[in-house]
């Protein structure tokens, strides 16, 4: 196995490291490079530029384009070191008051003999993104039923979609441009279903046509336009609530909804033949390891204040951890926090007779990059009202509705552990009926599960966020453990 890289050589210059490679650990990167910090950039992925500027893993490969200018930019910077492919599995209080030990390991996520690695971070800066939420319904196990994000990244990464004839539901603008990748590699589009009503951005122009601004609007009318072109329908107030197929989906059951999303009386139809689902009702943001850094966490979104540092001192948060607002908010929010970072390093006690050679951050730029962290965040807030999540998806669930994919639990499985088995919170649903203790450790069922647990108890299931507390953030080997780790 190949020697992990070297960090970037500035002497006595203080090592910030940023976790999440796309538009918000990217700009954190550069920003906190700009002014003087050694900054090390870790990422699962090969490239820098995540989901949203996703590129195939080899510039060269079927499909692959130019590096996007982002990706140019943290090359040219020789204060960063980019560690690709690479995951952080823990994370540690450090030697002294702000700085934290990040555990991490690098190379293939199935090679054995990944070698351990420590950094001694003077400051974190967590940019570790989302994940697509997928609600159940009846088949949604099948093969063929993937999510809207996986569906986008074999288009986008791998040049091939799913299934040859697909449908795209859930809600959000997301679906647009999944719904034009699959078009892009040929496959069929049978429909695009929104369960919500996009209406109701009316409620918010300012924020959807200031705090968006005009760019957001001009990609969402060309994926629009595109759609159009080619005869895709787009029902809104529709979704997909069952899937049918024995050995992969063959079929789905689509229904008009009602505001609260319950499917209206009558409103069913089949579609058929189809062989591909992809389903996408928002992002949960990946909290492992903020919660593993102490960081505060309400309504689901890690609490930061208004220069991105978190409840924990010597941290920040940027990008869809804080809110989803789309690739703009985000950079903007890891420009803001790698500034930050910056400023408040250099105001350490200590900072100067290290010989620390930074450069403060000069105001306007902090007052320019703050502006457009407000903006991003009306616009998060303006976001979440035009598309919610509504209770009324419960309606769509049947006894034998698998509701943890994992450990194969279904629906009446959960309501036994919570109603006549009396479990009130995430660890005893654990310990009751399985829920979340499969490979995925609750990432996929974690929301889902508190919220049926929470409908049936009659209020709200104490720890919400206890399946995203895990001591090791990813899997490691123990003969990966055995050894001395490498601290840089």
């Amino acid at each position: 196995m190949s020697t992990p890289p070297p960090l970037a050589t500035t002497p006595a210059s203080p090592l910030v490291v940023v976790v999440g490679a796309g538009p918000a650990g990217a700009r954190a990167a550069l920003s906190a490079a700009r002014c003087g910090a050694r900054v090390v950039l870790v990422d699962s992925e090969e490239r820098v530029g995540g989901r949203h500027h996703r590129q195939p893993a080899v510039a060269g490969d079927a499909g692959a384009s130019a590096a996007h200018p982002l990706e140019l930019a943290v090359a040219a910077q020789s204060r960063i070191t980019h560690l690709a492919r690479a995951t952080v599995w823990a994370l540690e209080p450090g030697p002294a008051p702000g700085r934290h030990l990040v555990h991490l390991q690098q190379g293939p996520a199935d090679d054995r003999g990944r070698p351990v690695r420590t950094l001694a971070a003077d400051a974190l800066v967590l940019c570790t993104g989302a994940f697509d939420r997928a609600l159940p319904f009846p088949g949604w196990e099948l093969p063929g039923v993937v999510t809207a994000g996986a569906a986008q990244a074999l288009a986008e990464g791998q040049r091939t979609a799913p299934g040859g004839r697909a449908v795209v539901s859930g809600t959000g603008p997301f679906l647009l441009p999944v719904a034009l990748s699959l078009l892009e590699v040929g496959a069929e589009v049978l429909g695009v279903y929104e369960a919500g009503n996009p209406a109701r951005w009316l409620r918010s122009p300012v924020a959807a046509l200031r705090d968006g601004g005009p760019g957001r609007l001009t990609g969402l009318g060309s994926y629009a336009v595109g759609l159009a072109r080619r005869r895709v329908p787009y029902r809104p107030r529709h979704a997909v609530v069952a899937a049918h197929g024995r050995d992969r989906v063959e079929a789905v059951t689509v229904a008009r909804l009602d505001a609260g999303w319950h499917p209206v009386a009558g409103s069913e139809r089949r579609v058929a033949p189809v062989d591909a689902v992809c389903v996408g009702y928002g992002f949960l943001p990946q909290l492992e390891l903020p919660l593993a850094a102490g960081c505060a966490v309400r309504g689901g979104h890690v609490v930061v204040d208004g220069r991105q540092a978190t409840s924990v001192p010597g941290v920040y948060a940027a990008g869809e951890l804080t809110g989803v607002a789309g690739a703009p908010a985000a950079a903007a929010e890891g420009e803001l926090a790698g500034l930050a970072a910056v400023a408040d390093l250099a105001e350490r006690p200590g900072a100067a007779e290290a010989g620390a050679r930074l450069a403060p951050p000069p105001p306007a730029r902090l007052a320019a990059a703050s502006s457009r962290v407000r903006a991003g965040r009306r616009f998060a807030r303006a976001l979440a009202r035009a598309h919610p999540v509504p209770g009324g998806w419960r309606g769509w669930l049947r006894e034998d509705t698998l509701v943890c994919r994992c450990e194969e639990v279904s629906y009446g499985e959960l309501r036994d552990a919570v109603v006549a088995r009396g479990a009130d919170g995430m660890r005893a649903l654990k310990l009751t009926c399985r829920a979340g203790l499969g490979a995925c450790q609750g990432r996929f069922c974690g929301r889902n599960t508190a919220e049926l647990a929470a409908a049936l108890l009659g209020s709200p299931v104490a720890d919400p966020h206890a399946m995203d507390r895990r001591p090791l953030a990813h899997p490691v080997r123990l003969e990966d453990l055995a050894g001395p780790p490498a601290i840089d």
